[in-house]
């Protein structure tokens, strides 16, 4: 029985593997055929997926390879210092690299400056199209009817990718901007404004109808410099040549006026071959190198006649003063360097020890400002307009390998604090007009309009590009926040009356467009958006390429031959694009490649550096 038994207990456990046992039953027979085919199908699916993910593998790993090739050509195609996504900054004057990457954060925030770039631009063409300005909804000439706005704006359009826009600037330029009127015009904000913004243009787009109308205003503005010292007159009539000093500065010419034309005209000679423009500027510079201080502070008022400065006249960073030191940094930078612009940075190194004896500190908060001096006697006021120094000196440090780099740096970052807070601290977000610093109150706002000044924020972008540090994107944050808050209104932007109430005026300054939001655009934009190695801003914010000085190449005559003109306009075609078009085609190839690296089983999130380019 227990033999039995256990010999019916074998055969139970191996009877479904009996033919004859599905034989007998049918429907379990139907069922282990469903089962083999369901499982035959699916191991071969299986096995094709496998095989299709091989081929995906292969494919993203190659379109990845042509990602990559893409965005190398682009970066090489913009020469950039940066074409690795590596950002170059100084600290305790080694040469770091810091790995850049262009965030959702800052791509929606320069997004925005964009949007309020075509709400100012699309109510000046509404209400002031021609016009210098626009002034409760209509325009006004303040800049002899040359249309300010628009040529201020040719390049910030440009750079944003407003293709629209520029061409129908462009077109304006083209057929109606004239300069034979019967009016008086500044030699400074002219040559700034428009001879500036029309070089940049014309370095950026290539279009020679930009060149042609900067080389008519210019030729309209250099009888100013026929005066006995060379030192210009400040104001000129356009049709008559007549050039004159305003009454109330006693006949004398202003340091900035005077002081503020040589990277404009030099970057004129060196488009058109013609050493007449350069000449003119840089025997200004040749004159006061004459009787230069020891201090490098010279007072803002400087007599035509003898080319001496009047010292009765202040010492200031500020207004009337301010941009002749800048120029000296700048022209240096333009003319690559070399030993035949050397004097000008020995002069503003020798005005940075001057400006070193000019600095205090506010009670209790210890904040840094830049004096007056009249005479002897410092003068406890600092206009916002100063707030370009410390752009300046940071400009300074990148471009100085000595140990006065570092000083240079960190007293630009002390400024810059200075400088923000100048808009902090008031109700309304924005800064003053100047500040007043006495002992135990630290600063108190003096002239209280707001006019929508770009000169903090400049300060900001140079900063942020040079140092690396975020927080200063995060300011120019903060003040664009403030200013669309208290000066968007619905026919453009308007200045504030008085910071502490809140009361709007009703001007939109042409330099709102130039400077401001375009400065505003580069903070949260990449480095490689007009990158500063390769361009140098104007005192109104347009960038001018730096290109081999007109005296460094020889045998070159009062005219460039057709051949290299049109060389040079291939060139600048090829090279300069649309950076916004550019932008966006990078950024999303990089943010193809970062997905497809997260299909590769990548860690996700991990930055490109060069080593992945």
């Amino acid at each position: 029985m227990v033999r039995h038994r256990s010999s019916y207990s074998s055969f139970s456990r191996w009877r479904f593997l009996h033919p004859s046992y599905y034989l007998k039953r049918p429907r379990r027979l139907a069922l282990l055929c469903i089962l083999f085919v369901s499982a035959t199908f699916l191991v071969w699916d299986r096995q094709t997926l496998a095989r299709e993910h091989e081929a995906e593998i292969s494919k993203l790993n190659e379109e990845k390879d042509q990602l990559q090739n893409r965005l190398q050509e682009l970066m090489q195609s913009l020469e950039t210092k940066g074409k690795h996504i590596d950002h170059p900054m100084k600290q305790e004057g080694t040469e770091q690299q810091k790995t850049f990457y262009d965030d959702a954060v800052n791509v929606e925030r320069r997004n925005k400056v964009k949007a309020a770039m075509v709400h100012a631009w699309s109510s000046y063409e509404k209400y002031a199209w021609g016009f210098d300005e626009l002034q409760s909804r209509s325009g006004v000439n303040n800049f002899g009817g040359l249309g300010a706005s628009i040529i201020d704006s040719l390049d910030t359009l440009y750079i944003m990718g407003l293709d629209e826009q520029f061409q129908k600037a462009k077109g304006w330029v083209t057929d109606s901007l004239d300069f034979n009127k019967d009016v008086v015009a500044s030699v400074f904000e002219t040559t700034i404004r428009v001879v500036g913004g029309l070089l940049s243009a014309y370095d950026l787009a290539g279009d020679s109808i930009f060149l042609e109308r900067a080389k008519q205003i210019a030729d309209k503005l250099l009888p100013a410099w026929n005066t006995p010292s060379g030192i210009p007159y400040n104001a000129i009539n356009l049709i008559h040549g007549n050039a004159h000093n305003p009454g109330w500065t006693g006949g004398a010419s202003i340091l900035a006026d005077s002081g503020t034309e040589q990277v404009e005209f030099i970057a004129l000679s060196q488009r058109t071959g013609d050493p007449k423009y350069q000449e003119k500027v840089e025997n200004v510079i040749k004159r006061l190198q004459e009787t230069f201080p020891d201090d490098g502070l010279l007072p803002i008022y400087i007599n035509p006649n003898s080319g001496h400065a009047e010292t009765y006249s202040k010492v200031t960073f500020g207004a009337m003063g301010d941009s002749f030191y800048e120029y000296l940094l700048k022209v240096w930078i333009q003319g690559n360097k070399t030993d035949a612009v050397k004097h000008y940075r020995e002069m503003w190194e020798r005005s940075m020890q001057g400006l070193m004896k000019l600095i205090k500190k506010s009670s209790p908060s210890s904040y840094t400002y830049i004096t007056e001096r009249s005479g002897s006697a410092l003068i406890d006021k600092m206009d916002e307009l100063a707030c370009f120094a410390p752009g300046m000196l940071a400009l300074g440090a990148s471009t100085d390998d000595t140990d006065k780099s570092a000083e240079y740096l960190s007293l630009a970052e002390e400024l810059t604090w200075t400088c923000y807070n100048f808009y902090n601290s008031t109700r309304t977000k924005l800064a003053g007009e100047n500040y007043i610093f006495n002992e135990g109150e630290d600063m108190v706002v003096g002239t209280s309009w707001n006019i929508m000044r770009p000169e903090t924020i400049e300060s900001l972008m140079y900063l942020w590009r040079i140092t690396g540090n975020e927080t200063y994107r995060d300011w120019g944050w903060d003040i664009f926040q403030a200013f669309e808050k208290q000066t968007r209104i619905d026919s453009g932007y308007v200045g504030l009356r008085d910071v502490n109430s809140g009361e709007k005026d009703d001007m939109m300054q042409s330099f709102f467009l130039a400077e401001t939001l375009k400065y505003l655009y580069l903070l949260f934009s990449p480095p490689s958006v007009i990158p500063l190695d390769q361009w140098v801003f104007n005192t109104e914010a347009h960038p001018i390429k730096i290109v081999p000085r007109l005296d460094s190449v020889p045998n070159l005559g009062v005219q460039q031959d057709s051949q290299q003109t049109e060389q040079v306009k291939s060139d600048q075609r090829s090279r300069h694009g649309r950076f916004e078009t550019i932008g966006r085609i990078k950024n999303n190839i990089l943010e193809r490649t970062k997905h497809r690296e997260r299909l590769l089983g990548r860690k996700e999130g991990r930055k490109l550096t060069s080593t992945d380019i």
